[in-house]
């Protein structure tokens, strides 16, 4: 194998890889739901001047959420759920990856003009986050709040 990718591979092992979400992240939230047991939809509009609407959610711990999020802009947008410190962790990885996509239960890609659903079950109290983990988005203050009570 070529020394610099034999590196690269083992970086990527050690790291958790790229495009995967991180061993128990996101369980520290929830889970994925049922499609068919939904509490509650909730719409999220993601636009290119980088903000999700509305950029805060306040919902019941133990409920489904479905999240129907519709991407009214020109650029492809994510949805990602989670909290902070790991998204960012993720956001670093997209920058230094940008070819390799984030796939994992707990986020939703979505292209121009599309309508995505992430269908989720909080099962813990908590302040979490959602981002788009499209590199520069984050930065750019593409980030909201879900505020999960007991």
């Amino acid at each position: 194998m070529h020394k610099p990718i034999g590196v690269l591979i083992a970086l990527l092992a050690l790291s958790g890889g790229v495009g995967q979400a991180a061993e128990g992240y996101p369980a520290a939230l929830g889970r994925p739901g049922d499609p068919a047991k939904v509490d509650r939809a909730i719409e999220i509009g993601v636009s290119d001047d980088m903000r999700f609407s509305p950029d805060e959610v306040r919902i019941k711990q133990g409920q489904t959420i479905r999240f129907q999020v519709l991407n009214g802009g020109q650029l492809k947008h994510m949805m990602v759920l989670g909290r902070l410190a790991e998204l960012n962790r993720q956001a670093a990885r997209m920058r230094q990856f940008p070819e390799t996509p984030y796939a994992g239960p707990n986020a939703v890609s979505i292209e121009p003009g599309q309508m995505g659903e992430l269908v989720w079950r909080f099962t813990r109290a908590g302040n979490f986050d959602f981002v788009c983990l499209v590199p520069g988005h984050l930065t750019a203050g593409m980030r909201g709040k879900v505020i999960v009570r007991p």
